[in-house]
């Protein structure tokens, strides 16, 4: 299943607010485990769903404020027979606790907390409730279930019909109607901490494709209180798929622990099935209300102390002890007199791209601190595998803008991502470097000029180049604006012997040109790199108009029986500022 189809789905968080995650570095976060106290076990045994009837008393643990789970009561209400997967039954439960009085009801990153019969016994865990808003009313997940790998999908929209709507409207204070749109997965707050707001908001709005768009902000922050020793049943529980400079994690409730592993959540964070996510205490701040959806919890995340190993329908599955191996993400930006390095570990590598473009991004924010207007000398760097073979793929560009942030670092995040989706490909590192001024000064094309007679005559529509079949013709371009005027030369281009009469001549600045670097395999994509143009070249292409690249436009409007088709394509030695501008000629061949 597409990653971020599934967390579209899943994650409904136009609603949701900033959920704080401490990050430092990442180093101590998903290199190590941290040295603390071990969690306390409760080994509790499966309460069978087949037992239990309705008005059955219920208690449960979850934590509103800090890292101790407080307790809850509750009465059964029914069973829904497949109400989560096939042969999955959803426990509906009313839950009362005094934390009502304020959000509503069950709120996001209750998921997982356990619901215990009154034997002691476990029940199963939170991880519904209604979709018409806040309600006491959870849908609880049977724990005997919870640790099954089941395959099926989960229904991430329960509906009730008949008496069980009846029923529900009656306890929670709603309409049939409203109770008949059933129960929902609790959105898992998921989102991105390093950035501003104004810098997500522009990311969702002219981001890339691949950038999940309903993405929220995370706050920064330290949990310096929540140790592994807090990841007891009904306590804190952060899953997290990159961390470090940048995260993206969710905070949800552990319902059970023994033996050296954790259950929680009651549903999938992504349903990735068999994963590598980190594993996290956390400090729970307060609970949000909120009125318009969900309430939800807000907390800070702690450094990973295990590893998720399974994302499952009914919930998550971790193991205490080392977190997992992850990619490294590093940033390196110098501006003036100010420096800093910045690095993010990506356990998950559909979550590559994305936090790549993260990191590289709020690091400069970071160092820069302030309008990122000026101009940015960036090399980057990509290394992995291709079956067992390793690679390496770099390249260097020069940028100017009024908003160094986006422009520069996406064409990084793209190459990432489609060399992801390419059979046989891990990637280990991403790294760049950006040496960042404030010097918004640029190139332009003047003027394109031929040698003729010992004499550079500039090139004109009205005044076009010359040419003859099998010769060379000798061109050099001149850029000026407020960078300054240079003369720029070229080699001879030599023509085909059975050139037609009339040919294309383009120079284009690179700040304008256009170079798809996809491809179906590594030595492809180093091949498109190879032939890329950066911002601070021109490219000069003399040829047939079927032969010209101008970033997926064609020009078609030149006449004349073709003869052979081609072009020949030169570069000019990088400048030290962008160029832009365009200068679309002719040659007539004699």
């Amino acid at each position: 299943m597409s990653l971020i189809h599934r967390r579209h789905r899943m994650v409904s968080l136009a609603t949701v607010a900033a959920l704080a995650l401490g990050l430092p570095a990442v180093g101590s976060s998903l290199g190590s485990p941290a040295q603390a106290a071990d969690p306390t076990a409760d080994c509790k045994q499966a309460f069978p769903v087949d037992e239990l009837a309705a008005e059955d008393e219920v208690t449960g643990l979850t934590v509103t404020r800090g890292t101790t789970p407080v307790g809850f009561t509750g009465t059964v209400l029914g069973v829904l027979e497949d109400g989560i997967a096939p042969d999955v039954d959803m426990i509906m439960v009313d839950v009362e606790m005094p934390e009502f009085t304020r959000t509503g009801g069950i709120w996001q990153g209750m998921s997982g907390s356990p619901v215990y019969a009154q034997d002691g016994r476990l029940i199963g865990a939170v991880a519904y409730g209604l979709s018409a808003g806040p309600s006491p009313i959870a849908g609880v997940t049977p724990f005997e279930d919870m640790d099954d790998y089941l395959a099926a999908t989960p229904a991430s929209r329960v509906p009730l019909r008949g008496a069980a709507a009846r029923k529900v409207a009656a306890t929670a204070g709603i309409s049939t109607a409203k109770a008949a749109q059933g129960f929902r997965e609790l959105p898992m707050p998921l989102g991105v901490s390093g950035l501003s707001a104004r810098r997500l908001a522009q990311l969702q709005t002219k981001g890339p494709a691949f950038l999940d768009k309903s993405t929220y902000l995370l706050g920064r922050a330290s949990a310096q209180a929540a140790g592994p020793e807090t990841l007891v049943a009904g306590g804190n529980l952060g899953v997290s798929a990159a961390y470090g400079d940048v995260a993206l994690a969710g905070v949800g409730t552990v319902t059970s622990v023994c033996n050296g592993r954790v259950v929680g959540f009651g549903h999938p964070m992504v349903l990735l099935g068999a994963t590598t996510m980190g594993l996290h205490p956390a400090d729970a701040i307060y609970v949000q209300p909120d009125s318009l959806g969900s309430p939800f919890k807000v907390a800070n995340l702690a450094p990973a102390v295990g590893t998720i190993t399974d994302d499952r329908t009914t919930g998550v599955t971790g193991t205490f002890g080392a977190p997992p191996s992850a990619a490294t993400i590093t940033s390196t930006v110098t501006y003036g007199t100010r420096a800093r390095t910045g690095r993010t570990a990506v356990s998950v590598p559909d979550f590559l791209a994305e936090a790549s473009l993260y990191q590289l991004i709020a690091n400069q924010d970071r160092v820069i601190d302030g309008p990122a207007k000026g101009t940015s000398l960036l090399t980057w760097r990509i290394t992995g595998t291709e079956g067992s073979k390793p690679f390496a793929l770099a390249f260097t560009d020069r940028f100017t803008s009024t908003d160094l942030g986006l422009e520069a670092h996406m064409g990084v995040a793209e190459l990432v991502y489609s060399l992801g989706q390419l059979d046989g490909v891990k990637i280990t590192s991403v790294s760049a470097k950006a040496a960042v001024t404030n010097d918004l000064r640029r190139h332009a094309i003047s003027a394109v000029e031929q040698k003729r007679g010992g004499q550079w005559v500039k090139i004109t529509r009205r005044s076009p180049a010359f040419g003859r079949a099998g010769k060379s013709i000798r061109l050099r371009v001149v850029v000026g604006g407020r960078a300054g005027k240079q003369v720029l030369p070229l080699k001879p281009i030599k023509l085909p012997k059975r050139s037609p009469g009339l040919l294309m001549l383009v120079a284009q600045g690179g700040d304008g040109a256009y170079t798809d670097t996809s491809g179906s395999s590594v030595a492809k994509v180093r091949t498109a790199l190879a032939a890329q143009v950066r911002h601070d070249q021109v490219q000069v292409q003399v040829g047939t108009p079927n032969k010209m690249d101008f970033g997926g436009e064609e020009e078609e409007y030149l006449m004349g029986r073709r003869k052979v088709s081609f072009v020949r394509t030169q570069k000019t030695a990088p400048l030290g500022h962008v160029v832009s501008g365009m200068k679309m000629l002719t040659v007539l061949v004699g």
